[in-house]
């Protein structure tokens, strides 16, 4: 799922994470809240999801 949105973000087929979720019948804190369940956070700054941790390591 990750890599999905990720790519939709990335290629510009939305240019933000709520526009995409609206298009999908989603909540952005839903999608946000699931991923963080799976090791994932949403930088507002990169318009994607990272791996939590990922930004402290730079």
């Amino acid at each position: 799922m990750v890599s999905s949105v990720n790519m939709l973000l990335r290629d510009e087929e939305f240019d933000t994470l709520e526009s995409l979720c609206y298009n999908f019948g989603a909540e952005p804190e839903d999608i946000k809240n699931y991923l963080y369940g799976h090791g994932f956070v949403y930088s507002e700054q990169q318009k994607q999801f990272r791996p939590i941790g990922y930004d402290e390591n730079l």
